[in-house]
């Protein structure tokens, strides 16, 4: 669906679902040099289940338009804005790496508006080695490839997928060949200088779910652990035979994670083994 934000050309998924009054609403936030097609799965889910899905390409990512966003804090006054001029009056915020940060902003600054928090591949701080900076910088295709093999578990790095047809690591790399010049740079320089997430982070007092892919490379698990223990109220999702790409290595298990936790509130089933309280800081 194709919006004006800021008073730019603006396209968020609605996951082929209607926007109605009365429905609750989820937002999804990719990562950096991504756009809204890594949540079609989830998307869809939810606009099944009477979701208004807002699956949002961010500013000059995607189908959308506007300035680029130099920092977190000006990607968390978007989307303060977005849901404003679309009517958004509380929402679920799911982000996925550049977009847990922004999420995680976001909750901690507008707490009325965010009514669950899900965390995907996330640290904070979240440091970006030299070498991939660096060449992201210079519109290196070795950016791409760092960051694509870095995304990966083991398994993932064979390319294979449960849905038959689809190559993992083409995907991630048709991606972030798609971004425009200095877009995947710009977004991770951003999560480069995120520095106050850990203040932000204790401010937040929305239900909190932290998923985290053992093998993540990109946001080390420990990393992602140690956000769980500063949010007040959160709960983490550990998947195995994980890296940070976890929304195409293991869809259906970040999905039983969204509705069961975070979003549905359902009664646990036999599929959520992995799901815990919070790591005691002990």
């Amino acid at each position: 669906m194709i919006t004006r934000i800021q008073g730019h050309k603006t396209f968020f998924s609605t996951g082929n679902g209607q926007l109605k009054d009365g429905q609750k609403n989820v937002i999804f936030l990719h990562g950096a040099g991504m756009d809204h097609t890594v949540f079609v799965m989830p998307s869809r889910y939810f606009a099944r289940h009477n979701f208004n899905v807002y699956a949002f390409d961010l500013p000059c990512h995607g189908l959308s338009e506007g300035s680029i966003c130099e920092d977190i804090d000006a990607f968390a006054d978007w989307l303060a804005s977005a849901v404003n001029e679309l009517g958004i009056a509380t929402a679920a915020i799911v982000g996925h790496s550049m977009g847990s940060l922004i999420a995680l902003n976001f909750a901690a600054r507008y707490p009325k508006r965010t009514r669950t928090l899900s965390l995907l591949g996330t640290s904070t701080p979240m440091p970006v080695s030299d070498a991939l900076l660096g060449a992201a910088k210079e519109n290196d295709h070795d950016a791409i490839d760092m960051a694509n093999t870095w995304s990966h578990s083991a398994v993932g790095q064979l390319g294979g997928n449960v849905t038959p047809g689809l190559c993992m690591k083409m995907i991630g790399q048709r991606l972030l060949e798609k971004a425009p010049d200095n877009i995947f740079y710009k977004d991770l320089n951003a999560c480069n200088q995120f520095k106050d997430g850990e203040t932000l982070a204790k401010r937040i007092d929305s239900k909190t779910l932290v998923v985290v892919g053992n093998q993540d490379k990109m946001t080390a698990p420990l990393n992602a652990l140690r956000v769980a223990e500063i949010v007040p109220n959160s709960k983490v999702c550990e998947i195995e035979n994980c890296g940070h790409s976890m929304l195409s290595e293991q869809p259906n298990a970040v999905l039983d994670a969204l509705t069961t936790i975070c979003l549905l509130y359902t009664s646990p089933s036999p599929r959520d083994a992995t799901l815990s309280r919070r790591p005691s800081s002990a």
